[in-house]
């Protein structure tokens, strides 16, 4: 699928100047084109996919440029600034790290590392996950756990217990291993090669697949379960003790969409029947986003393997691997490692985003915020009815997806000039994501209510301007 690119021709649109917003200039600012040109002219095309405002600062829920404009951001730069942008107590624990003269380290101990590792156990984790293994990105802790599947699998139940499951539009990053779990065939099609010990399922998502339509009368988890089993069995999978392990996302990224509550507490079942590792990715879902601590926790279920990024720091690349000792400790000293692992400042910075995230009550801020995002996007729903397909979300991560008029054919150019239209107004959202027509709306979980009733009203307006009503 052809992405649209945003327009870089400046446009005068009306000043804005409230509270939360600031216009002042054309947008994008004629001097930023510059700066965007030179970009692309130096970076593969694949960076070029987002509004074109070139951020030089962002505090709390604001992005800022150099020449006075300021955006509302329902980015949270892709899911990562879970406690605001610059948090000054991120901010100041990332100061006094360099100050006091550690950059990295390698697996050599440090202190902060272990005061990160022990506050994520004793602290966040659940009794039961006794381990965690730091890393740098969100690839890096599902590929981790996708070797770590496999080789208990393998110590369990011989070489044949080797199959890991995963779920169609599933996403779990972009390295080889990633999107070989991933479940987007177009995203792996350079691999060729494809592991035959990697499969996908259907996710039971109501917008993708009629039958795990909750509003159905003929839906129950018994035939939605059944249906996952049914398959498993076309997928060449007949003895389901070949399966090492499991990995979904807690709810899909391109539609904010949980599975049913039942469903995976018989996946559960399921899992422990078989000995198979159960992993949740938690990389957007993790770290407060779902008004929960962790998103797996809606469903009343411990998985063996949590993958986490993105929100653990608010700001920089670190993520981890949690989970059951048996399982982590498969491997023995230098045997699993990662040149960045527990950077030190960014473990600083990840210990102050817990500890803010914690003290300041933030993700019971977030389930409160959530009946905010229902409310308005009922309303987005009712007022717009012929063109949006499906909203879906939990805590403040919702998936707002367009159609064609009257239709259930999705509109990749609808959402794109959306998201166009509301940057020039002051809301920042990133470029549709799913198949191109799902509307994103994850702020940072610090924001209040006006700032998020004014978030909603600029994201009503654009979607008014561009639907010509």
């Amino acid at each position: 699928m052809a992405v649209k690119q945003f327009n870089l021709k400046p446009k005068k649109v009306p000043k804005i100047n409230t509270k939360y917003r600031t216009i002042n200039t054309e947008i994008p600012n004629p001097e930023s084109v510059d700066i965007i040109n030179q970009l692309r002219k130096y970076e593969p095309n694949s960076m070029t996919g987002q509004p074109p405002v070139v951020w030089d600062k962002a505090i709390g829920i604001n992005v800022y440029d150099k020449w006075g404009n300021k955006w509302i951001d329902f980015s949270s730069c892709v899911v990562v600034a879970n406690v605001g942008h610059c948090n000054p107590k991120i901010q100041q624990a990332i100061i006094s790290m360099t100050e006091h003269g550690l950059l990295n380290n390698y697996c050599f101990p440090s202190e902060i590392r272990a005061k990160l590792t022990k506050k994520i156990i004793e602290d966040i984790a659940p009794e039961e996950l006794d381990k965690v293994f730091l890393l740098s990105t969100g690839s890096e802790t599902t590929e981790c756990a996708i070797k770590l599947a496999r080789t208990n699998g393998i110590k369990v139940g011989g070489n044949k217990k080797n199959i890991i499951v995963t779920f169609d539009d599933a996403f779990h990053g972009r390295t080889m291993g990633a999107q070989l779990a991933g479940g987007s065939e177009g995203g792996k099609s350079w691999i060729v090669h494809l592991d035959k010990g990697i499969i996908q399922v259907p996710f039971p998502n109501s917008f993708k697949y009629e039958w795990a339509d909750q509003d159905n009368e003929n839906y129950s988890d018994d035939k939605c379960f059944e249906i996952f089993l049914d398959n498993l069995r076309k997928q060449g999978i007949e003895d389901f003790n070949d399966i090492a392990g499991i990995m979904t996302e807690t709810f899909q990224g391109g539609w904010c969409e949980l599975m049913p509550k039942g469903f995976v507490q018989k996946l559960r079942k399921f899992c422990n029947e078989y000995n198979i590792v159960m992993i949740f990715d938690e990389v957007q879902a993790g770290f407060g986003r779902t008004g929960k601590m962790f998103g797996f926790m809606h469903y009343d279920i411990i998985p063996d393997l949590i993958c986490c990024g993105k929100g653990i720091s608010s700001g920089l690349p670190l993520s981890c691997v949690i989970g059951r000792q048996e399982i982590m400790d498969l491997y023995g000293p230098n045997q699993m490692t990662s040149t960045h692992t527990g950077n030190p400042v960014c473990s600083a910075a990840a210990l102050a985003s817990i500890n803010y995230l914690l003290d300041n009550n933030i993700v019971e801020n977030c389930a409160n915020m959530s009946k905010i995002c229902e409310k308005r996007l009922n309303e987005i729903i009712e007022k717009y009815k012929d063109y949006v397909g499906f909203v879906k979300g939990v805590g403040l991560a919702w998936a707002l997806i367009l159609v064609k008029k009257g239709t259930k054919e999705i509109d990749p150019e609808l959402a794109h000039d959306v998201v166009e239209t509301a940057m020039r107004k002051g809301l920042l959202l990133f470029a549709p994501v799913g198949d191109g027509a799902t509307l994103k709306i994850v702020p940072p979980l610090i924001i209040n209510a006006e700032e998020l009733n004014e978030g909603f009203d600029v994201l009503d307006e654009a979607l008014s301007e561009v639907i010509g009503q």
